[in-house]
């Protein structure tokens, strides 16, 4: 079954591409140009998203050395132990809205301390796995076409971050007790 497993999994992206290939042969477009073209639209998405990724890799980086991501998790502290949330997990669930290269390092930090079997360090593997770089996505993808207001997908985002901070504590709470 594992073997089954494997195959399917290093063969479905050439296939995949393979299929788009054919489909466009059949439809008589000219595949190669078309290739081009979305290479070329790629790059200028590349170009004009720039500013923020770099905006957004400079935050990540003054809130970690400054001291602001550890002063918010202390002021965050009393509603997590409320919520029975370890008060390490919060710099990485903050991060992760972020960047999920800074929270990865975070996580990195929490296994050296704790080790990876640990319940905060299994908690904040299910965490970073349930969760989506919030404003990494949303500026990105809302500025690539065109769209200036977020409206409600912020709060609804950081909404969701907060219960999948609880909802992994949870889960991985009853897998590591047992």
């Amino acid at each position: 079954m594992m073997n089954v497993l494997n195959y399917l999994s290093v063969s479905m992206i050439p296939l995949l591409i393979f299929l788009i290939v054919i489909n466009g042969v059949l439809n008589k477009r000219a595949v190669f140009e078309d290739f081009t073209e979305g290479a070329k639209n790629g790059f200028q998405i590349i170009v004009e998203i720039a500013p923020t990724i770099v905006g957004l890799i400079v935050a990540v980086g003054v809130l970690r050395t400054s001291g602001a991501l550890d002063l918010l998790s202390e002021i965050l502290s009393p509603a997590a132990r409320v919520l029975c949330i370890p008060q390490e997990l919060l710099p990485v669930s903050i991060v992760k809205m972020f960047s999920a290269s800074g929270a990865n390092g975070l996580l990195f930090d929490l296994f050296k301390e704790h080790g990876t079997d640990s319940v905060i360090g299994f908690t904040a593997s299910v965490l970073l796995s349930c969760t989506e770089t919030l404003f990494y996505t949303v500026s990105v993808y809302f500025m690539s076409v065109g769209i200036g207001k977020s409206r409600w997908t912020v709060p609804a985002g950081i909404g969701i971050a907060v219960f999948s901070l609880f909802i992994s504590v949870w889960i991985a709470v009853r897998i590591v007790d047992g």
